[in-house]
């Protein structure tokens, strides 16, 4: 069994930075177009100039004919300014601006501490057309982390929404009924991106047969009503959910710690995971969409003229995968993947 569908594009994708860089984007770049760079590099990307410098560091990076797009993004402080966001509007390569509550996830430090802060940045958004792309996580250690994502669209993103209705708004990697419903109901500017693992797995994977550090992201996996409502907002049909990996590789001694960095490497396999997900679903014929061109749409941006075939033929993940100097553990490791990106 085969099945053709447009080069899809990934709107969520951490590819970090230096000698790791040449390990982990030609995968990605061997079954996507292009891809939304996550800024939170260390120091974080908060400015065109250097978008730019890590925009000629990714291309550098990709094998030889390779044809991929990095898609820039800036990371959203409190010093961000207006005219920030105008020259990031007019470079042409930065597309979004990412949202971090400050502590919420990996290098999020110097993220958002008071949305009043950047009140000013979020405006320039809104009338430059420039999508902010939210980690949507609230930090209070009060809050169960299973309700951070719920509590958060409560006290956050419902208010930031109704504030500018006509800001294009991502909620990334959403992992519960209430942001599926949530992101369904809002306005026309309202998206959300859906990664591999919250489509397959549901918390329980987290402690199967022992704590599992490699299934380990954030949002962290929920419960497997939630998993059905994420698969069902996938599967749809509906323009405002579309794919993003938030694939996020960590060394293996990073992740197998005893303060065990989040983040789920995907990319090996991004695409056939995904049709795992739709097959299971019995909707394989609703991925091309959500795969390749409802984030175009949301991004205001062509759909690629190229396309990729995947067959109906398993093979095992590797165990290990080269991390520049290190190695890193991906998902599915020793594993099976049913689905396969055929060879051109």
């Amino acid at each position: 069994m085969q099945l053709t569908i447009i080069r899809p594009d990934d709107w969520h994708l951490h590819v970090r930075d230096g000698d790791a860089l040449g390990s982990v984007v030609p995968h990605t770049a061997k079954r996507f177009a292009r891809a939304i760079i996550m800024p939170n590099l260390k120091p974080p990307i908060t400015t065109v100039a250097m978008a730019r410098e890590y925009r000629a560091r990714i291309l550098a990076a990709l094998p030889e004919g390779a044809a991929f797009e990095p898609l820039m993004s800036l990371y959203l402080t409190g010093n961000t300014s207006a005219d920030d966001i105008a020259r990031a509007a007019a470079s042409g390569i930065v597309h979004g601006v990412k949202f971090y509550p400050a502590g919420a996830t990996t290098h999020s430090e110097v993220g958002v501490r008071n949305i009043k802060h950047v009140y000013p940045a979020l405006e320039a958004m809104q009338d430059h057309g420039l999508v902010l792309q939210v980690h949507g996580e609230v930090v209070d250690p009060d809050i169960d982390i299973f309700d951070r994502e719920q509590i958060f669209i409560e006290r956050v993103l419902a208010p930031l929404h109704a504030r500018y209705p006509d800001l294009k708004i991502v909620l990334e990697h959403i992992t519960t009924a209430d942001a599926a419903q949530f992101v369904a109901s809002a306005g026309a500017t309202v998206g959300g991106t859906i990664t591999p693992q919250h489509l397959l797995y549901n918390r329980n994977a987290l402690f199967a047969g022992g704590l599992q550090p490699h299934q380990y992201c954030l949002p962290v996996l929920k419960r497997e009503t939630h998993r059905r409502a994420i698969v069902a907002a996938a599967t749809g049909g509906n323009p405002k959910f579309f794919l993003g990996t938030d694939s996020a590789p960590h060394p293996k001694g990073a992740k197998e710690s005893a303060n065990g960095c989040a983040g789920i490497y995907s990319a090996h396999a991004a695409i056939e995971l995904y049709a795992e997900a739709f097959e299971a679903a019995d909707a394989l014929d609703k991925l091309e969409n959500f795969a390749s061109c409802f984030g175009a749409a949301f991004y205001a941006l062509p759909v690629n003229t190229s396309a990729i075939t995947l067959e109906k033929r398993a093979w095992q993940v590797p165990d290990i995968y080269p991390f520049g100097r290190k190695t890193l553990v991906p998902l599915r490791a020793g594993e099976t993947v049913r689905w396969r990106l055929a060879e051109s």
